[in-house]
């Protein structure tokens, strides 16, 4: 039990993924919200989509960190768009701005503002979610979560808290980062499908999963962690797991300077 009430003050102070959504109609900025929720309830993160009606009122609020993206609206009265995201970054550099337009005119205007992403409107569910899911792949990481049944229990667990997952008779044993571990009734596979095909987790055998981010080496044979466990490679597959391990590292650093460059 005392396990169980750790894991839940975990996900209390962990951060969640925060959305300042700026427009000035109403209409908008209620469809917005509720696809913002949308996806964080299909993605599995928390998000918590703050609203603001004018660029005034989102300016008066906005202070660096306070957000970790931002879809303003371009045309908008008072203060436009490009205007506000030209004060914001005065602030903060690194929030993944989203400008929302019914034309492209601005564009020029737009670029020194290192928007992340434009969305003409009126705009799809699916593009709004397809944006959502590139933004989410250069956020922090630890910011996703799954949920598991362990000990009769639904808990909710970051990813970036598992270390690895292996096979345990007819349960999986998720050991976290820390050395603790959850016996969940599922396979490798049921798991791998519920962390949505993240890249950090890589199946290396039968049975296996280990987190990209807790790999220490591959040495004869093994993978060996840093916590110093060792889980053998399938000999077939060995040369295709260290290429995906490689894969995710030099992804993650070409997200990273991608984001800082503002592409």
């Amino acid at each position: 039990m005392l396990y169980l009430n750790w894991i839940f003050i975990r996900i209390e102070v962990k951060p969640i993924l925060k959305i300042a959504l700026v427009d000035d109609e109403q209409e908008y900025l209620d469809g917005m919200g509720k696809l913002c929720s949308s996806f964080g309830r299909s993605a599995g993160y928390p998000v918590e989509a703050v609203p603001f009606c004018s660029a005034g009122d989102f300016l008066e609020a906005f202070s660096g960190g306070s957000f970790d993206l931002v879809f303003m609206d371009i045309y908008m009265e008072g203060m436009d768009g490009v205007a506000a995201a030209l004060e914001m970054r005065k602030s903060d550099s690194g929030c993944l701005l989203v400008f929302l337009t019914s034309s492209t005119d601005f564009m020029p205007d737009a670029f020194s503002c290192h928007a992340f992403e434009y969305v003409t409107k009126p705009f799809s569910e699916k593009r709004i979610f397809d944006v959502l899911a590139d933004a989410v792949k250069v956020l922090p990481q630890e910011q996703k979560y799954i949920e598991l049944a362990a000990d009769r229990k639904t808990v909710r667990v970051f990813l970036s808290d598992i270390a690895s997952a292996a096979t345990d008779a007819h349960y999986i044993m998720v050991t976290l980062a820390d050395g603790r571990g959850l016996r969940c009734r599922m396979t490798i596979p049921e798991f791998m499908e519920k962390t949505g095909g993240d890249a950090r987790f890589i199946p290396i055998n039968k049975g296996i999963a280990v987190n990209a981010e807790f790999i220490l080496e591959f040495k004869n044979g093994c993978c060996v962690m840093e916590s110093g466990a060792r889980f053998p490679v399938r000999v077939r597959d060995s040369a295709r797991v260290e290429q995906m391990a490689s894969d995710y590292h030099f992804e993650k650093i070409r997200s990273r300077q991608r984001h800082r460059k503002g592409e």
